[in-house]
């Protein structure tokens, strides 16, 4: 894995999916390329021991930097930082990440919420979220953190989401800027 250079980390991305996750985080990582200038945190759900073996296959099939987040690890533009099973993964500053024990959210930990609240809180108007497929609502009350800070909000389209139930539920908050295809979003995160 390339050891990323010390960048000053200006605007974040947040991505949460859920089940159906994989392929979704794929593409959007293969359509990204290696050269994007901003951190991306993700959170998936997963079961404890899963993370490892997904943050090696998105590396070696899209070609990006990928790494399992750890508490207190610096942020780094055009790295991806997945969160850990059972762990929420947070923004603690403008530049470190943290990692809690919290209550789940949505029967889930990691939870989309808790990474939305805490990006809406420290990147107000210069965090992007991404809300992909998913089989519960979590993401929903971040959506809506993410709005209320100035950051805009994209969710993928119900017909290309593998399980529409958490997209549906983000767009239910009318706090959405953007509904796109899967293949259209790493387009739209270069470009905004």
């Amino acid at each position: 894995m390339p050891v990323p250079a010390v960048s000053m980390v200006e605007r974040l991305v947040v991505i949460g999916a859920s089940a159906g996750g994989f392929s979704a985080l794929q593409t959007i990582f293969s359509g990204l390329g290696t050269d994007f200038d901003f951190p991306i945190l993700v959170c998936k759900h997963l079961g404890i021991g899963d993370e490892k073996g997904l943050v090696d296959v998105l590396a070696s099939r899209t070609g990006t930097t990928v790494m399992l987040s750890q508490d207190k690890l610096p942020m780094y533009n055009g790295c991806i930082y997945m969160a850990p099973g059972n762990y929420h993964l947070q923004v603690e500053s403008r530049d470190t990440i943290s990692l809690s024990i919290d209550e789940r959210i949505c029967h889930s930990r990691p939870a989309v919420d808790v990474l939305f609240e805490s990006a809406a809180d420290v990147f107000k108007d210069q965090v992007t979220a991404v809300v992909l497929t998913g089989a519960n609502s979590d993401g929903a009350a971040g959506v809506e953190a993410i709005k209320n800070s100035g950051g805009k909000v994209v969710v993928q389209s119900l017909d290309s989401a593998e399980v529409k139930i958490m997209p549906k539920a983000a767009i239910e908050t009318g706090c959405v800027d953007e509904i796109l295809d899967l293949e259209d979003i790493a387009a739209y995160l270069r470009r905004s």
